[in-house]
């Protein structure tokens, strides 16, 4: 990993994040990911007061399904009411397989629970605030978004379980989908600065092309 692959990473790295300032909220929502750090981070917020209410959103992703036995949003939810967060303020939405259904079955399962929140803390990793917001504000314009993540450093991001190497792959991917998916309808559109892109390509050229859209 030389210094100009992670100078690379790092620019990637901080166009991903949005620098939102946490308000208060009718729902945290925590969108499922290999990364549990999410999860406690949702929990945190929920404790901290910012909501009443905690969703835990993902079934098993391309990340999760080789390793993991229960689905995200239930080992979520577990991390969370070992944190101290009560049973019955979270809600559970096991079924979605990407963010688009993160947000379309939690709107499902709010419907079946007659609950309308109006404003949202969306959690997610650090590298797809960007993109979880562009997806949110496709499916759901309407509501009031906070965006937030682990706080934590592009230095202090990376564990055993989650090296840099994949971390670089995953960004490098999720950028990709930020350019490409608004044309699919599946995203609001998200201005990408050149010198972003540029470092993406550079990059992809290096051979972080593992979670590129085939």
């Amino acid at each position: 990993m030389t210094n100009e692959i992670t100078a690379l990473a790092r620019k990637v790295w901080d166009y991903h994040h949005l620098h939102h300032t946490i308000t208060k909220a009718d729902c945290i929502l925590v969108l499922g990911s290999h990364d549990t750090r999410v999860a406690e981070r949702g929990a945190e917020l929920y404790l901290q007061g910012w909501a009443p209410l905690l969703i835990m959103s993902g079934m098993l992703g391309n990340l999760t399904k080789q390793s993991w036995t229960e689905t995200e949003a239930d080992k979520f939810a577990a991390i969370a009411i070992a944190m101290g967060v009560p049973r019955e303020a979270i809600l559970i939405e096991n079924r979605s397989a990407n963010t688009g259904e993160n947000i379309l079955f939690t709107q499902q399962l709010l419907e079946q629970h007659n609950l309308h929140p109006q404003s949202f803390i969306v959690v997610q990793k650090p590298y797809m605030e960007r993109r979880s917001y562009a997806t949110f504000k496709k499916h759901w314009p309407d509501k009031q978004l906070t965006v937030t993540s682990p706080q934590l450093s592009f230095d202090e991001y990376p564990t055993p379980d989650i090296p840099l190497e994949k971390v670089i792959n995953i960004m490098v991917g999720d950028l990709q989908r930020i350019k490409e998916y608004p044309a699919k309808g599946f995203q609001v559109y998200q201005e990408i600065p050149g010198d972003v892109w540029e470092a993406n390509e550079q990059l992809i050229a290096a051979g972080f092309n593992k979670h590129l859209i085939q």
